[in-house]
């Protein structure tokens, strides 16, 4: 397993395997690396030769400066965690002088909308923040395959657009959820719940199952109005949005209509922790 903090040394090693027709794969991480992103490095080496895990902290993408400060950032117990697991690992982790080449702003993108809504509305810039340091790391590590969780299933869909904006030649894979037993999504931030509080974070996933069950019958604001109502008595948790959108153009829905696929998006505070989920609501 090799650590490498410069693009430079890192690029001429990905190019030397390239240049051994061997593919790679990108996992792109800010680190706290828990089961799920050992799940999405598995994909990865399933799919490619030699696979690189980004370990970054992006400041870009955070609009609440509290919220970057408290991070959680480990990088000896992240290298460790991946050691117990996989051999011949590639670990970027650069600082953001490096990344950015010393001027750390945001570049500006158009996506088409899909920026505009859920985490976008909630979170100002975020999603210029995303696709800057994705871009980067993609001029980085030069990937054929990139990999990302469908937890954030937003941010899923603004990189496959900014592939499209962008003319870089990297596939996106799109990897399943891993939940812990109680069924709340996996997370970084789940380390800061408290026992108690993790364990009432369990109805933010049981909400979506009952929401998935509902839609079935229902229409998208009466699972909504459910939903809003089923928060209300809730001690700990609060309920920022909920949306029902179609999923590839992730607008929110008014009426269902055939041959369209839809999912149910929430984001919910536990005391300070923000934590967001989705699920698929037709097949």
């Amino acid at each position: 397993m090799q650590v490498f903090r410069e693009k430079g040394r890192l690029l001429e090693a990905i190019r030397e395997k390239k240049s051994e027709e061997k593919s790679i794969g990108l996992v792109p991480t800010m680190g706290a690396l828990h089961e799920g992103h050992l799940s999405l490095v598995q994909f990865a080496t399933q799919q490619t030769d030699q696979v690189v895990v980004s370990i970054f902290v992006n400041p870009t993408q955070f609009d609440d400066p509290d919220d970057l400060e408290k991070y959680p950032r480990n990088l000896e117990q992240d290298i460790a965690l991946l050691k117990t697991k996989f051999e011949d690992l590639w670990i970027f982790s650069p600082n953001a002088t490096e990344l950015y080449d010393g001027k750390i702003v945001s570049q500006q993108f158009d996506f088409g909308g899909l920026e505009n809504v859920m985490e976008g509305k909630f979170r100002n810039g975020h999603f210029n923040g995303v696709g800057t340091v994705v871009k980067k790391l993609f001029e980085a590590t030069e990937p054929d395959k990139a990999f990302f969780g469908e937890k954030d299933f937003q941010q899923l869909q603004i990189i496959r657009k900014l592939t499209d904006l962008t003319k870089l030649p990297v596939e996106i894979i799109g990897c399943p959820i891993l939940r812990e037993d109680s069924g709340l999504a996996r997370s970084s931030r789940n380390e800061r719940l408290s026992d108690a509080n993790r364990q009432k974070a369990a109805f933010i996933y049981k909400t979506l199952q009952t929401a998935s069950e509902l839609f079935g019958t229902k229409s998208a604001k009466e699972v909504t109005d459910w939903v809003e109502a089923a928060f209300l008595d809730q001690d700990v948790l609060e309920l920022e949005y909920f949306m029902i959108a179609e999923a590839n153009s992730l607008q929110k829905i008014e009426t269902k209509e055939k041959e369209k696929q839809y999912r149910a998006f929430i984001a919910v505070y536990a005391d300070d922790i923000r934590l967001i989920d989705n699920i698929a609501l037709n097949n």
